[in-house]
């Protein structure tokens, strides 16, 4: 049987649940690449009290199979940050444990999309998520941007996820960039560091004055749109 199981915001967030099923399990994935940890692995380790198994991107979208196929013959457990099925990447494996016929068991947890709420946005205000990859030398990727002019269309707030290893810098001047590229006008952003731990840290204001802020990883963008007053005074605040 395959568990997918989220592990919360926090090293003692991952719920009951998760850890009963964990107890079943001979082998245990912990997906490390979607996004960047708050706390150290050991500290994980520690809690459920097995190996771990660090999984790759290749090991999840490209051997795909290799875990189905173990998942025929014992219990297998993909650990994921947050909650499992917030990347697409782990919907596929439903996919795959379903033509298989392979039994399979999500268990939900928190994830940025539920904490970004603290910020006194209402979430249902909320357009299409955007993800911002890291600009390579010869290729500067703008999905991201696009999704953002889209939102605004729409007074829609854009939550923008960061690549993994991508710093605080390096994503203000991305978009900085693209804003100017494709000519959208980006006045005040939101960043939010850590959500749901003890290190977690609410910014808002201007891009030129967040550059000057100590904003450590994991932590994620959000550019609103336009705020109904209960939203504009709570963001003040930051």
């Amino acid at each position: 049987m395959l568990y997918l199981i989220g592990l919360g915001l926090n090293e003692n967030s991952i719920s009951k649940q998760g850890l009963e099923s964990i107890k079943k399990c001979k082998k245990i994935y912990l997906e490390n690449y979607t996004s960047d940890f708050p706390y150290k692995i050991n500290e994980l380790k520690k809690l459920i009290g097995k190996k771990i198994i660090l999984a790759d991107r290749e090991l999840v979208e490209n051997k795909v199979n290799e875990l189905i196929k173990e998942a025929k013959k014992i219990n297998v457990a993909l650990l994921v940050y947050g909650s499992p099925l917030t990347a697409t990447t782990h919907i596929s494996l439903i996919q795959e444990a379903l033509k298989n016929k392979i039994k399979f068991e999500v268990i939900h947890n928190a994830s940025i999309l539920d904490a970004t709420a603290e910020t006194g946005l209402q979430l249902y205000k909320f357009g299409k998520i955007a993800s911002m990859p890291k600009y390579q030398k010869n290729f500067t990727p703008e999905s991201f941007i696009e999704i953002i002019k889209e939102n605004q269309k729409i007074n829609a707030h854009t939550l923008v996820l960061i690549d993994i290893g991508l710093d605080i810098l390096q994503a203000l001047r991305q978009i900085e960039v693209s804003a100017k590229n494709k000519k959208i006008k980006i006045n005040k952003i939101i960043v939010c560091q850590s959500l749901g731990t003890k290190n977690q840290k609410i910014f808002y204001g201007r891009i030129n004055k967040l550059k000057n802020k100590k904003i450590k990883k994991p932590y994620c963008i959000i550019i609103p749109s336009r705020l109904h007053f209960i939203e504009k005074e709570i963001l003040e605040e930051f």
